[in-house]
């Protein structure tokens, strides 16, 4: 969905056409599979962020192009309103001090960002949302200039036929009709591409898949929207149901939503694209140049086009993703479940326990998905989302167990070995792991800290409610450039 897309609107002839060429590119890359033509032995994670751009109010700011212009470099891009930006970390070895680069690389960016922004009277913040959105920064005139967003707004409206209706009941409950996607630009992500082989891909996604909601549970920061408190993750339901093109009738049949935790645990890479096709129509029916089946017959890899494009549209919190680099084709898993935030420290720990954990998980004998049945797999991430790290998950052989009982006894281990397994350098495991012990055994991270922190200006402080949320954001950016680990945070 990075595409620049630049056509107005679709004929019927133009989803047939698409619909072939889907199919078309689902062949080829079974081809590719059976043909052994994907790259192996290359272990590498990538990381992509996504900032706020706010004023000095914490509030914010429409000023995401003249922000770029004056960042000048390819690794920042718009997001989908014009308060948002995102950056694009380099693919790194999983290796040695792999987490340490990442952390200098992703502080360098940052700071280069922050400094361009003061000029421009602006600051960029990591948070998964930011409680001073308020319904007029989230209309249809804020989302970015490119053509995409406006483009996938119509489509994703015109499938739905209907007004978005969004409902999520948490500490208080909001529910409100909306006329646009825009209010999604309220939440912003750390997306974790791992580079995987062919042959290892379906354990590498089962393995994802059954620790999301641990992911979930000690990474949260997303407790506030539109004013009220809802879920410590909020940004999980705001997600599903602002890009859900499914009117009431077609949820009630059983229609699978675009944005979804799954069906079950699968044995290969290709299942997933299978479903992608057989499951869901095309948002943005558009049919490139390339012939696949004839690069493949001259020799070439194909970049299988439309497929990779229809894959965008479908927001699995797992996606996979298929990729060409250096000539030949590659497979990664998407991890898409982590909000940003709150600090590079943070960000960096979140990726770390991912990394090691869904190693250790992925090689567990016997597998992971023979152990732990699916459902209690995304009901665990629905309480995840819903209570954050005070949250009660399901594990094999525990069976309902607090997470941050669960992380401290049984994941933090599994990651250990994990990142052992990648041969990553002892002192970055324990360094970054250790950010994570210390959440679970102060059961504090972001959610919790925005949280505690309201409570206290509201009731200690006297705020009303606006002013707290505006007070505590302001708490909130000054931890956040600090860098110091959230659960150290001191309260307002």
């Amino acid at each position: 969905m990075g595409r620049d897309l630049e056509q107005q609107s679709f004929t019927r002839e133009d989803r047939q056409r698409y619909r072939d060429a889907v199919k078309r590119d689902l062949a080829v890359l079974r081809r590719l599979l059976a043909e052994d033509r994907f790259e192996r032995g290359r272990k590498y994670l990538g990381v992509e962020v996504e900032f706020y751009v706010v004023d000095d109010a914490g509030v914010p700011m429409m000023a995401n192009e003249s922000l770029l212009a004056r960042l000048e470099s390819h690794d920042f891009q718009t997001e989908l309103a014009q308060f948002n930006i995102e950056f694009n970390l380099a693919p790194h070895k999983l290796a040695g001090a792999v987490f340490d680069e990442i952390a200098e690389e992703l502080e360098t960016s940052m700071r280069h960002a922050q400094r361009q922004a003061r000029e421009l009277d602006a600051h960029v913040a990591m948070i998964g949302i930011l409680p001073t959105v308020d319904d007029l920064h989230v209309t249809i005139q804020s989302l970015s200039a490119n053509h995409r967003y406006h483009l996938l707004n119509q489509q994703i409206l015109e499938a739905r036929g209907e007004d978005v209706h969004v409902d999520i009941a948490g500490e208080e409950r909001l529910t409100l009709h909306v006329p646009s996607i825009a209010l999604e630009a309220a939440a912003t992500s750390v997306q974790l591409h791992l580079q995987v082989s062919a042959a290892g891909f379906a354990r590498t996604w089962n393995a994802a898949q059954a620790i999301a909601a641990a992911q979930v549970a000690m990474a949260a920061n997303s407790p506030f929207l539109l004013g009220k408190q809802l879920w410590h993750e909020t940004r999980i339901a705001l997600f599903e149901q602002i890009i859900d093109t499914r009117t009431e009738e077609l949820t009630a049949q059983g229609v699978r939503p675009r944005v979804w935790f799954g069906d079950g645990w699968i044995g290969d890479v290709v299942e997933l694209f299978e479903e992608n096709v057989r499951y869901f129509p095309a948002l943005l029916p558009i049919v490139d140049d390339e012939d696949p089946e004839q690069v493949l017959a001259d020799g070439g890899v194909p970049h299988l086009h439309e497929l990779a494009l229809h894959n965008g549209t479908i927001w699995r919190w797992n996606r996979p993703v298929y990729g060409v680099a250096r000539g030949k084709p590659h497979l990664r898993v998407e991890n898409r479940v982590l909000p940003a935030g709150p600090t590079v420290a943070d960000t960096v720990a979140n990726a770390a326990f991912y990394a090691g954990l869904v190693r250790g998980v992925a090689d567990l004998d016997p597998p992971i998905h023979t152990r732990l049945p699916f459902a209690l797999a995304a009901e665990s991430f629905r309480r995840a989302a819903t209570d954050g790290i005070e949250a009660t998950l399901w594990w094999p052989e525990r069976g309902e167990v607090p997470a941050r009982r669960l992380v401290l006894d049984v994941l933090l281990p599994l990651a250990h070995e994990g990142l052992d397994r990648w041969k990553v350098d002892p002192r970055d495991r324990d360094h970054y792991l250790g950010i994570i012990e210390e959440r679970a055994r102060r059961g504090r991270n972001g959610a919790s800290w925005q949280i505690e922190a309201y409570r206290r200006l509201r009731e200690h402080h006297g705020l009303d409610r606006r002013a707290a949320l505006t007070m505590m954001t302001r708490h909130y950016m000054e931890g956040m450039r600090a860098n110091h680990p959230v659960h150290t945070w001191r309260l307002p």
